[in-house]
């Protein structure tokens, strides 16, 4: 799988997605995990690729000064701005398919926009239920489609008319398990139990579309694959095919909407 595929980005981009895309994606769905995991004081948490550390932190404030919190990544870039965000949480450099845990140590394990991107989704599951305890609570969240998104649809169509399908594609992964009924079979195909989805409509929110633009190419995996000349191409034939998604104040709000699983070990 590239790294496209694998949602990886370089150290300078993962600056950015904590800078633009955690407010504007990310930030609304943590404490909706939180909740959908039940995680509750002094409880034993793990997040699994975890970015930047936004759930992590929401995790943190839920389970308290008597639980513990793990944030698990493989992007040494990612888990340098986590460290720096919330240096008490117990970061770790790790695939999700080779968690570095003992068995059955975490009361709830949460995965929050990152399924779609493991290079082997059932292993991953494995192991998310292998450091669960029995009735342990996992709580995943993941796009939904990219045609169920007319923005980012939008936004992949003109990447992909400007700089070739594989710019297109580093925003069509995110959307590649859009189907619920997709993930609750994985999930149950891993041995989990009392598997449902549940779909929730969120909003994405940008300052601007210069600053959307800036966090799909700066802070994503487009960011080695379109220079600074492409980018201001890209800005200026953005700002009329975009223009529709512009709110009267310049600022960009569009529907994100997104289908959360939970199971049970």
């Amino acid at each position: 799988m590239s790294d496209t595929a694998r949602g990886q980005v370089i150290a300078s981009a993962a600056e950015v997605y904590e800078e633009l895309y955690v407010p504007a994606l990310f930030q609304e769905w943590a404490p909706r995990m939180v909740d959908a995991a039940r995680a509750a004081p002094g409880e034993r948490a793990l997040d699994v690729a975890c970015g930047t550390g936004v759930l992590a932190r929401a995790l943190a404030a839920r389970t308290g000064a008597t639980g513990h919190v793990a944030g698990l990544d493989v992007n040494d870039g990612m888990l340098a701005v986590a460290r720096r965000r919330a240096p008490a949480i117990a970061w770790h450099h790790a695939p999700a398919e080779a968690m570095p845990f003992a068995d059955t140590g975490f009361d709830t394990v949460l995965c929050q926009f990152a399924l779609m991107f493991f290079d082997n989704r059932a292993k991953a599951l494995a192991e998310m239920r292998r450091v669960l305890r029995p009735g342990g609570r996992l709580a995943l969240a993941v796009w939904s489609s990219l045609e169920d998104t007319p923005a980012y649809a939008a936004v992949v169509a003109l990447l992909d008319r400007m700089f070739g399908a594989a710019a297109g594609a580093s925003l069509r992964a995110p959307f590649v398990l859009g189907d619920p009924a997709q993930t609750v079979l994985l999930v149950g195909a891993a041995g989990f139990t009392g598997v449902s989805a549940v779909t929730h409509e969120g909003h994405a929110r940008f300052p601007s579309l210069e600053a959307w633009m800036h966090a799909d190419v700066r802070g994503w995996t487009a960011a080695d694959l379109i220079d600074d000349a492409g980018y201001a191409r890209l800005l200026a034939e953005a700002r009329r095919a975009l223009a529709h998604f512009v709110q009267p104040d310049g600022a960009v709000v569009f529907s994100m909407r997104a289908h959360t699983v939970t199971a049970t070990r």
